[in-house]
């Protein structure tokens, strides 16, 4: 793996630039009732979601509603982000959810057009990516470039605030039932992402999405990915002495959280080639947790000066608030303890019916193709639930493309709006 390590100071880029917004209309607000009908439903209003509304948009494909729990495009995306204090995304800046195949506005576009609001730093990121090399995308950049994307593309307007709570395809279509109403859709499209991972029962502590007490003055914090980076940062940053429990040996520091060679034909050939088993296996390798590199400079001078201790190579056995005993019988001590286990994918579960889903091995079974239910072809999949499909890019922004290019050609064609002939050609423009 070539070691890519820009700039530190990144992890300081500013947030909450006066960016100019597109002139859109803004949510439904929330006393008003939701539509009775619709003919795709996106569950989900991410940068997954955001993804595919914007495709079915070019493709002509209208009416079109969004669910979300916050009700804001991309909101709760940028929420959790801001909860861990991150600046800069591992996703660089031909990883974006906009439109590719047709006139638009790209990431790296968006960014050159908003020179004069860059920081140094952030301009030889453009630079970097101008020429082709890798860079990494400010968050404040990436917030700005999504609102542009919802407002012209009309997907704010269409967002609407709501708990989906269950999805009962019948003979006519898809019944969604929401906290609000049910809607009735001719196709549904899970953008859900991914939640934390819960911790085994019988543990006690707080989780990385939840604020640290004020009165704590060391931390115990359980997993060794990019949220525990965050934590760790701010604590040490705060004044906190750390403990850091890491289950591996060492830490995994690399620059991005998905191989790159998953985003090129190649990549996606070899992970299609494989049996489910060797799928499973690649899968389990490419979700081990890491950090980037920019964090290990920080991070190794604070365990040298001993504000922070790392405790490698044992698994947490017992934990409960204010210490967690390792597998091998040491207890770490502290006044709080962080969990940041990773996240699981969303799939389905609890709002499909059972046979629908046809989970196997935590995913579902997805014609690989259009990324339709096998057990029901007008609901849909996009993000981390099309894994065991288009390989750990899937997880990705920019694997978020790929499928909705898969996705949003099926819908128009099915629609009527666009010539089954021409799906695959419409899908190409994406892949």
């Amino acid at each position: 793996m070539i070691k890519f390590m820009p700039e530190p100071r990144l992890l300081d880029s500013p947030r909450g630039r006066d960016w100019p917004r597109p002139l859109v209309v803004p949510s439904p607000p929330t006393g008003v009732p939701l539509p009775a009908r619709a003919n795709a439903l996106i569950v989900g209003a991410g940068p997954a979601g955001l993804a595919v509304a914007s495709a079915l948009w070019h493709l002509g494909v209208r009416d079109v509603v969004l669910v979300d729990r916050d009700g804001r495009p991309c909101h709760r995306f940028f929420d959790r982000i801001d909860r861990l204090g991150q600046r800069v995304l591992r996703s660089p800046y031909e990883h974006h959810p906009g439109v590719e195949g047709y006139r638009d506005c790209e990431l790296l576009d968006f960014a050159r057009m908003h020179w004069s609001l860059l920081t140094r730093d952030e301009r030889g990121e453009i630079r970097m990516a101008q020429s082709g090399h890798r860079s990494v995308v400010p968050v404040d950049v990436f917030d700005a470039y999504c609102r542009h994307v919802a407002g012209v593309h009309g997907v704010t307007e269409q967002t609407w605030q709501a708990t989906v709570t269950g999805i009962r395809p019948d003979r006519d279509g898809v019944v969604v039932a929401t906290d609000r109403g049910m809607i009735d859709a001719r196709f549904v499209v899970l953008c859900q992402g991914e939640e934390r991972r819960q911790a085994p029962d019988g543990w006690r502590g707080g989780y990385w999405d939840e604020p640290v007490p004020a009165a704590a003055r060391s931390i115990v914090v359980v997993g060794a990915g990019l949220s525990s980076a965050h934590i760790i940062a701010n604590a040490l940053t705060s004044g906190r002495h750390v403990h850091w429990v890491v289950r591996e040996t060492e830490e995994r520091y690399q620059c991005a959280d998905v191989n790159a060679s998953f985003f090129r034909p190649e990549g996606r050939a070899k992970f299609d080639a494989g049996s489910w088993a060797d799928r499973l296996t690649l899968m389990d390798r490419h979700r081990r947790a890491s950090v980037m590199f920019e964090f290990q400079p920080f991070l190794r001078a604070a365990e040298v000066d001993g504000r922070l201790t790392v405790h490698r190579g044992h698994p947490v056995a017992e934990a409960w608030t204010g210490a967690v005993r390792l597998a091998n019988g040491d207890t770490v001590i502290g006044d709080h303890v962080v969990f940041a286990l990773g996240t699981t994918p969303s799939i389905g579960t609890g709002l499909l019916p059972a046979e629908i889903v046809a989970s196997r091995d935590g995913w579902p079974d997805l014609d690989e193709r259009t990324l339709a239910y096998r057990a029901d072809p007008r609901v849909f999949a996009v993000g981390a639930a099309a894994c065991m499909v288009l390989g750990p890019a899937a997880r990705n922004i920019d694997g978020h493309r790929v499928a909705t290019a898969r996705v949003a050609a099926t819908i128009a064609a099915r629609s009527g709006i666009l010539a089954p002939t021409r799906l695959l050609a419409e899908a190409g423009a994406f892949v």
